[in-house]
């Protein structure tokens, strides 16, 4: 894998076109946002030069329709160009950063073996979002080629995936022209900021530990694996056979029980004379779950995990208590005990069994899927070729999402000396 450099040339602020209306200068942050981490979701997305242009043009051309676009888009995400407080957004208008940065390769060289490690080059922020108020950063790399690589990072603070990634869309909708008066494939469908009517925040003193998870100071090592459509299905076949279910389990819940498995397996989890045991977290939206149903373009995070200690740690079981995980996201009396009481499981969890995980007689790998969600978008200079993402910086935790050749890419965050072991499984491999 290359090591690329990135040289930021240039740094501004960028602004809403239109200022911010009085009653909505102050955005509460809902329950679900008061217990969500201020980390970053970054989102890169890398465009080949298919119109030659040279460097200057590019720069000029490109960079300048994004910046109009997003000052016009801030105006309608008004929370973005503002600070974060405690409870709250003060939507001040400040604005948000954007860079201009170079590259010293080619896009077809870099792409050809990507590094996620070197991800954070391309973004404005530090993933683990300290001693930063800002809620949205976007950082336009051009690489000595012409190619381009667009780094957007939003607030997990305030916004879920489905949030970051409609933005992402409106973003790229209006780069290209279109408006909410466009038919159904362009029109642009504006955010409704209602969460914190839905999951009314909590006083400070009744939130437990703020932000759930503590960022863990271990050094921690990202890799991307590559999983082709035919290695899948031949996974979801064997699990059925082995399940000896009627229904074949599906793409996400295949490739996390094989990562579970393989991850129990290198790991030596409830192996032998290991007493440990195995926690599996899947994040779930709850936006077709609360009562009544939700649109997808509901800002905020209505999403949350949900947690399953596997009640044996026989590798061959761990299919169908995935599946048990999986179906319980669809149980409407944890997303009601969200709602209607401020109440929620798998922080309560993680609170009462705190002790265990930090002397390590519980180890939890989580996941979280992108997969389906829209994340090719078109800036009007066509498809991406590749758009990466990066897990929160903590332990022992995956993201799921489309290849653009088909198949699933995962993105596994774990401590490094685990992470040599489970690169090099057998089965993995």
């Amino acid at each position: 894998m290359m090591e690329i450099n990135v040289e930021v040339v240039s740094k501004e602020i960028i602004k809403p076109s239109s200022p911010t209306s009085t009653h909505l200068r102050t955005y509460h942050l809902s329950f679900l946002d008061q217990i969500s981490s201020h980390v970053y979701n970054p989102f890169v997305l890398f465009y080949q030069n298919h119109k030659n242009l040279n460097n200057h043009n590019l720069l000029h051309l490109y960079s300048t329709n994004i910046k109009k676009s997003l000052s016009n888009l801030l105006s309608r995400y008004h929370l973005f160009a503002g600070r974060l407080k405690q409870t709250t957004v003060d939507c001040n208008d400040e604005g948000i950063p954007y860079f201009e940065a170079k590259i010293n390769c080619k896009l077809s060289d870099f792409l050809q073996n990507p590094d996620p490690q070197q991800l954070h080059k391309f973004i404005a922020f530090e993933l683990n979002g300290l001693g930063l108020d800002l809620l949205l950063g976007l950082q336009f790399n051009l690489f000595n080629c012409g190619g381009i690589a667009i780094g957007i990072c939003i607030s997990h603070k305030v916004a879920d995936a489905i949030s970051c990634l409609l933005f992402i869309k409106n973003l790229a909708a209006t780069t290209r022209g279109c408006t909410d008066d466009d038919d159904d494939q362009n029109k642009i469908v504006w955010p409704k900021f209602e969460s914190a009517k839905l999951f009314p925040p909590k006083e400070a003193s009744a939130l437990g530990r703020p932000g759930g998870v503590v960022i863990p100071t271990l050094k921690i090592v990202t890799r991307r694996f590559v999983f082709g459509s035919d290695k899948i299905e031949s996974l979801r076949a064997k699990y059925q056979e082995e399940d000896g279910a009627t229904r074949r389990p599906s793409r996400v819940e295949t490739l996390s029980a094989f990562i579970t498995s393989r991850f129990m397996a290198a790991l030596k989890v409830g192996f032998g004379d290991d007493k440990r045991r195995l926690v599996i977290g899947h994040a779930f939206n709850l936006r077709k779950r609360v009562d009544p149903p939700l649109e997808e373009n509901s800002f905020g995070n209505i999403a949350r995990p949900f947690v399953k200690v596997l009640s044996s740690n026989n590798m061959s079981d761990v299919m169908s208590q995935m599946r048990e995980l999986i179906v319980s996201g669809d149980d409407k009396e944890h997303a009601k005990s969200l709602q209607k009481e401020g109440i929620d499981p798998t922080l309560n969890f993680f609170e009462q069994h705190a002790d265990e995980l930090m002397k390590g007689e519980l180890v939890c790998i989580c996941f979280t899927s992108i997969c389906r969600f829209p994340l090719y978008v078109d800036f009007g200079w066509g498809k991406p070729s590749w758009v990466a993402t990066n897990p929160f910086p903590y332990k022992n935790f995956v993201v799921l999402a489309d290849s653009r050749l088909g198949g699933i890419e995962a993105y596994i965050d774990m401590e490094e000396e685990d992470m040599v072991k489970f690169q090099n499984d057998q089965e993995l491999l």
